[in-house]
């Protein structure tokens, strides 16, 4: 018994042996004849069992009519107990199985070891194929592969290739490259081997190409199957393969680089390997399926319709060549399919998706219940059938494509791995069915078989980030029906995560990338977040950094980087994006070959974007470029194109522009012309439709401007009503088509009278301005339509309250804080004036506390939002300490950003402006932040109103004791003040009937007159030239003008004019009067003179009524005579002040002394010697009185070293040159020896305890013309930086009178120091001090204008 059982085990050593399967080959047994030609096989898979490995793949080579052999061997390891064989054709589908029992395969070795074979099971045919082998014992000594051989180098590395193609690991492809690499260098060249071996090492590098995208690997690849080629004689059976393979590779280069050659190389190869094949070679249909290919990417590359009717061509005689039964017919029934939907995509001809539909049926009928492709199949019939919906709007056939992918799906195995493919095909039907129908159901269908599809992938799985990003897109379109952001929020969700899990090397991040920009912009344009379109930009100028030059892609997503930079311009009006925009498109233009399909595309976005920057610079040459190249656009694009309608309405749009500004009549019927071709082109369910009709109706409204004919304006007024009912509601655009609707019924009631079309007139631009959504810009011009309208028609209505009040909310929002201080004064540049119209509606409706808030709220925005970022926050912090710090922590934040944040220039690099967009993006996190942390301070009981504009009676509250302030308001229907006195509980209204705009105008321009005569006025950035005649002011000058006849002053009838209209009326209407003055009694009476703060707007802000007066004749008079005169920009600017001085219970929390510095001759600029004496004069001063005081001179004094000073000094005297830079208001600057002190680095300092600031330079409170409402000189800047008072200057001064009034005024100031007050410098009495400097020196000189204007340009600003 011990025997048997020792036989027995004997007996299983024997059958669990170690061997190889060789020589492996399949061919036909059944001996049937004439049965059509042999199938096309093209790999065989294996797995081993019981753990099913990774499968190992070897090529399998046709030798001869029905018989092919397998490349490599089968190794068969003792604890293998079986083999799964997958059979594979050309088309990479499976067309037989074989399953092998490795214990009867190990019996059949002992018992017919010369019989080694068994049959294959076909999927597709009738015919019998059988595998045989042979089989090589390995003895224990052997087991391990020897290094250096070069056939198992190659078997070792197609089984890594196989691996990878199931793992999709990138270190298996990798090992596989080395390993073939090895065998190849080991090989003889006159070795029959070597060109497989190569052909193998071309095939693995073009697989890793595909991966990575290295442009290297493809390269490599095409070298390898060339020396193939090369080597394998030109009767050779597989020198068709290699030709084709080079083929394939050339066309995957030029898809990465774009190179037509390579394409064009590659057809000729593959017209070459059909040549070389015989009619009846099995591997002919295979190669015409790879030449049909070729031409297909071909006509994608060219447009050429020439190109696809080859490649079906080919495809067709690839399909008549492959016998009815054949394996391969219904994969080449597939691909048929596919190139005429191409073609039916390109001309939209119905029979070319008709015949598609036609072969991919009959794909389907071919394949049997229970194929392995069946499924496959049924899913791209599916989606022909959705093409076949969108063409005809047949909601039947769509329901056909639904039908045939819901089978797909549901003869899918569980567990399949193509299920989230079929599941998401079956999505994109319902999602169309939704748009077709609109049934809220289907969508919510796609999203959860989208999520499923997502759910069913396993992490890491190389499809996971497509499914994402299908899940996405659908979220995108119930959102765009529903309009809940949570929809959009997880689309941007879904493709930020698809984006996340692709390799940075993975060649297909650029498209995911792109995929993420999309839903970002999608976003931006329905709720004009700016976060969306920067994080657009962001992704865009990545992907174009990382895109090589050459690559095919570089001129797309230049195009799409210029789209989302004009979108943003369009809503900051931010003109270096609008100029990096056009930079990207043109390149992008010269980029693209003439012949290229996108060309007109790309035209199109480059003259969208030429046409905006004619709209912001009015450069007719923009307007004309942009007209030629949207001709362009629209003349290589051919009719019935599905992008025309869109260029024609641009091209439209652009002539109509140009109407505009020529008013050639011709222009606008051109425009008119185009753009009702482009609406009749444009299905009336097309989502761009009701745009298309608003332009050409305000191309209409246009011409009835111009020609008056009533049918025009009739016509644009049906065109708009059909443009707002066809926009749904919470679309971007509605407030836009709403607003030219009223514009346009305004247009007929000019000319009927008719009060209906006034009423609706009104209606539509209130809608407009009041919307959630949409253009701010455009709600904003409603806002103030809305406004005019309702004064000019119904004066008396309470709705003009609420439409400036949307208006002036709007302004805001357009110069919120997100944004450079540069890029909200250029929005303001646009608004200037709103808020003195608004006010003076408000007076005419006998609202002044109402005129007063708006004029507070709209003015000096910019001044504000500085104010409120460094507003105290101690009482917030008693109730949350922790929501105090956050806020305190993001102010200094947006602070930082909105002044230090540099702006990209057109002519930086992408390298450049990367990091600069990311600063911008963290700026606008910020501003949202921000946001969010005040809406959750004014959900605490006492902080509702924390930091909103500030009501009548919130900006009383802390007026001076010692004087009132006057605000100014200035507008072409009527000009008023409104004097604050402390103890009143309400404004003081004082009407000044006598005065205009029209007059201030005048006045301002007659003193301009004057200072240039008296080369006084001069542009704040001319260079400084050496002129003996401008050596002694502080200020730069034109050339000498000649000098007009004393008598003849100008000056004074303004003077005298200012005194009449405004400041006479204004002193009445406060009781305030005069005392008799003599030289002697002037500084006794200085002490009975009380204090008013002026507060003008608009123009007035450039004239002097601090000087207003009578200087010539018997009864001279002037402010001088009646009050103490100082300026503010605005009323919370005193007010502020007053608070918290009056907080600190009077406590003086200035610092310690005086800094002082004289700058006489710094590089660029004219000398100005005085100014050293006029600070060792002020020095030896303040030595004698005691003051802690320091002074350098010139080179003495670094930047950096004077912000230390101004840190440790509580008051500063610069005597200097001043530049104000109206363009850049945080440039402006004084120029010092060793650099520049620009007011932007000044705001970074806390300078909250700061004193006095005496500039003693030139034109520091000179403002700018386009801002007059915002302040924008130095003064301002000095009180917005922290400084208590500043003293300023409204033009240049002399060197001379500069160092008499600073004289003057710190004698002052010395003179009535406190006794008590030791060390310590005080500015309190400053304005006093400045009106003594000034009157002593006009004591001094005459009555000439001159003289006049060496006085008056001293002024005091805050308290």
């Amino acid at each position: 018994m011990g025997q048997e059982n020792s036989s027995v085990v004997t007996d299983d050593a024997a059958v669990r042996r170690h061997f190889l399967m060789t020589d492996i080959v399949f061919e036909r047994t059944d001996g049937v004849e004439n049965s059509g030609p042999p199938p096309s096989l093209g790999a065989l898979w294996v797995s081993k069992g019981p753990y099913l490995s990774e499968a190992e793949i070897f090529a399998v080579v046709s030798t001869s009519s029905w018989r092919w052999e397998v490349t490599g061997f089968i190794e068969i390891t003792p604890e293998v107990d079986f083999i799964d064989c997958m059979v594979q054709n050309d088309a990479e589908e499976d067309a037989g199985f074989i399953h092998l029992d490795m214990e009867e395969v190990r019996s059949a070795r002992l018992h017919s070891p010369n019989d080694l074979g068994q049959k294959l099971q076909l999927f597709d045919a009738e015919i019998e194929l059988t595998m045989t082998w042979k089989e090589v014992e390995v003895s224990s000594e052997s087991i391990q592969v020897a290094d250096g051989r070069p056939d198992e180098l190659e078997e070792r590395g197609i089984e890594r290739a196989g691996a990878y193609q199931r793992t999709r690991n990138l270190s298996d492809l990798d090992d596989a490259i080395s390993m073939l690499k090895e065998a190849v260098d080991l090989t003889p060249r006159d070795d029959v081997g070597l060109p497989g071996r190569l052909s193998n090492l071309g095939i693995t590098l073009r697989l890793r190409f595909e991966r990575t995208g290295n442009l290297s690997d493809i390269t490599e690849a095409i070298s390898a199957q060339q020396k193939a080629a090369d080597l394998t004689p030109k009767d050779h059976p597989h020198l068709p393969l290699h030709l084709t393979n080079i083929g394939a590779s050339l066309l995957r280069r030029s898809e990465r680089t774009g190179e037509l050659l390579d394409v064009t190389t590659a057809i000729s190869l593959q017209r070459r390997a059909t040549e070389l094949t015989p009619q009846h070679d099995p591997n002919l249909p295979g190669h015409l399926t790879n030449l049909g290919a070729s031409l297909f990417r071909l006509f994608e590359r060219t447009g050429e319709l020439s190109d696809i009717s080859e490649a079906i061509s080919t495809q067709r005689k690839a399909v008549d060549l492959t016998p009815q039964g054949h394996v391969n017919l219904p994969a080449a029934l597939t691909n048929l399919g596919a190139s005429l939907i191409l073609r039916y995509e390109r001309i939209g001809e119905l029979s070319d998706i008709i015949d598609a539909i036609s072969v991919q049926q009959k794909a389907v009928d071919l394949s049997p219940s229970g194929h392995v492709a069946l499924p496959s199949r049924l899913s791209n019939l599916g989606v022909s059938h959705r093409w076949l919906s969108e063409r005809t709007g047949n909601l039947s056939d769509i329901g056909d494509a639904i039908a045939v992918q819901q089978k797909a799906v549901d003869i899918t195995p569980h567990g399949h791995p193509d299920m989230p493919s079929r599941l998401g095909n079956l999505g994109a039907s319902l999602t169309r069915r939704f748009e077709r129908a609109g049934e809220l159901s289907d969508i919510s269908d796609a999203i959860s078989i989208q999520q499923r599809a997502v759910e069913l992938t396993p992490q890491g799985h190389s499809d996971l980030p497509g499914h994402l990003f299908n899940l996405g897109a659908a979220f995108t379109l119930r959102f765009k029906r529903t309009g809940t952001l949570s929809d959009i929020t997880s689309a941007i969700s879904a493709h930020q995560k698809a984006v996340g899990l692709t390799p940075e090397d993975h060649a297909a991040l650029p498209a995911r990338l792109g995929n993420l920009v999309g839903s970002f912009t999608f976003r931006f344009e329905h709720t004009g977040e700016l976060s969306d379109i920067a994080d657009a930009i962001g992704v865009q100028q990545k992907l174009v950094e990382i895109t090589p030059e050459g690559h095919a892609d570089l001129s797309s997503r230049l195009n799409n980087l210029g789209v989302s930079l004009t979108c943003r311009f369009e809503r900051t009006g931010d003109l270096p994006d609008l100029s990096d925009a056009i930079a990207a498109q043109q390149r992008a233009v010269d980029l693209t070959p003439q012949d290229h399909a996108k060309l007109s595309h790309r035209l199109n976005n480059l003259g969208i974007s030429l046409a905006r920057r004619f709209e912001r610079g009015g450069e007719l040459a923009d307007l004309n470029n942009a007209i030629e190249v949207q001709k362009k656009a629209v003349k290589t694009t051919p009719d019935g194109h599905p992008n025309l309608p869109a260029l024609l309405t641009n091209l439209g749009i652009m002539f109509a522009r140009r109407f505009e500004q020529l008013e050639e009549l011709t222009d606008i019927v051109e425009a008119i012309a185009f753009q009702q071709k482009a609406v009749n082109l444009t299905p009336q369910d097309h989502a761009g439709q009701p745009s298309r009709l608003n332009n050409l109706g305000i191309s209409f409204t246009r011409r009835f401007e111009r020609t008056g004919e009533l049918t025009d304006i009739g016509e644009a007024i049906r065109l708009h009503q059909k443009a707002v009912e066809q926009t749904s509601e919470g679309h971007a655009t509605l407030p836009d088509h709403l607003y030219n609707l009223g514009a346009s019924l305004y247009q007929r009631f000019t000319l009927s009278g008719d009060n209906g079309d006034l009423k609706d007139t009104l209606s539509h631009y209130k809608a407009a301005a009041r919307s959630r959504i949409g253009s701010l810009r455009v709600k904003l011009n409603a806002a103030k339509h809305w406004a005019s309208i309702l004064i000019r028609h119904y004066p008396e209505s309470p709705e003009i309250i609420l439409a400036f009040d949307t208006a002036l909310g709007l302004v805001t929002l357009i110069a919120g804080l997100e944004q450079t201080v540069r890029g909200r004064y250029t929005q303001l540049e646009s608004t200037s004036g709103l808020a003195l119209e608004a006010a003076a509606a408000a007076f005419a409706l006998g609202k002044p506390d109402k005129a007063l808030e708006w004029l507070e709220q709209g003015r000096c925005l910019v001044w504000s939002q500085l104010n409120n970022l460094r507003t105290p926050l101690d009482d917030l912090g008693i109730h949350d300490k922790i929501l105090a710090q956050d806020i305190a922590t993001v102010s200094k934040k947006l602070e930082y950003a909105g002044s230090s944040r540099l702006q990209s220039d057109v002519d930086m690099s992408l390298s450049e402006k990367i990091p600069l967009e990311a600063e911008a993006r963290e700026h606008l996190a910020l501003a949202s932040r921000w946001d969010e942390l005040i809406e959750k301070a004014r959900a605490i009981p006492g902080f509702e109103r924390f930091l909103m504009p500030l009501s009548c009676s919130q900006i009383i509250q802390h007026l001076p004791d010692s004087g009132p302030i006057v605000i100014i308001n200035v507008d072409e229907r009527r000009c008023d003040a409104i004097a604050l006195l402390a103890g009143l509980d309400e404004p003081l209204h004082i009407p000044l009937p006598n005065f205009s705009l029209e007059k201030c105008g005048e006045y301002r321009t007659g003193l301009m007159s004057g200072l240039y005569r008296q080369h006084l006025r001069v542009r704040e950035l001319e260079p400084v030239k050496e002129n003996p005649l401008v050596g002694e002011e502080r200020g730069m000058r034109p050339a000498p003008i000649k000098k007009r006849d004393k008598d003849e002053s100008p000056v004074h009838l303004i003077l005298r004019s200012l005194w009449e209209e405004v400041v006479k009326p204004i002193l009445d209407g406060l009781g305030i009067y005069s005392t008799s003055r003599t030289s002697g009694e002037e500084l006794g009476r200085l002490q009975e003179l009380g204090r008013l703060w002026w507060c003008p707007t608009g123009a007035l802000s450039f004239l002097p009524l601090h000087a207003a007066g009578i200087y010539r004749g018997p009864e001279t008079m002037g402010v001088a005579d009646y009050t103490v005169s100082s300026y503010t920009p605005t009323i919370s600017a005193i007010t502020d002040r007053v608070r918290n001085h009056r907080a600190a219970n009077g406590v003086k929390t200035s610092g310690p002394g005086l800094f002082l510095t004289s700058q006489p001759s710094p590089s660029g600029a004219s000398a100005i010697h005085g100014t050293t004496q006029e600070v060792r004069s002020i020095m030896k001063m303040a030595e004698a009185k005691g003051v802690r005081a320091l002074a350098l001179e010139g080179d003495e004094l670094a930047i950096d070293a004077c912000l230390e000073r101004m840190q440790e000094f509580g008051s500063i005297h610069l005597a200097c040159h001043g530049s104000q830079n109206a363009a850049e208001p945080l440039q402006s600057r004084f120029l010092f020896h060793r650099g520049s002190l620009e007011l932007g680095t000044i705001l970074k300092s806390d300078l909250r305890n700061a004193d006095l600031a005496f500039l003693s330079a030139c034109q520091t409170s000179t403002g700018e013309e386009k801002l007059s409402d915002e302040a924008v000189h130095l003064a301002a800047g000095m009180l917005a930086a922290g400084y208590r008072r500043v003293v300023g200057t409204m033009w240049s001064i002399g060197d001379k009178a500069a160092q008499d009034v600073a004289t003057s005024f710190y004698e002052y100031l010395f003179t009535h120091k406190d006794e008590d007050s030791g060390t310590t410098f005080d500015g309190t009495l400053s304005a006093v001090a400045l009106h003594h400097a000034t009157q002593e020196l006009r004591l001094v000189l005459d009555d000439t204008e001159r003289s006049l204007l060496t006085w008056i340009p001293f002024v005091h600003f805050g308290l």
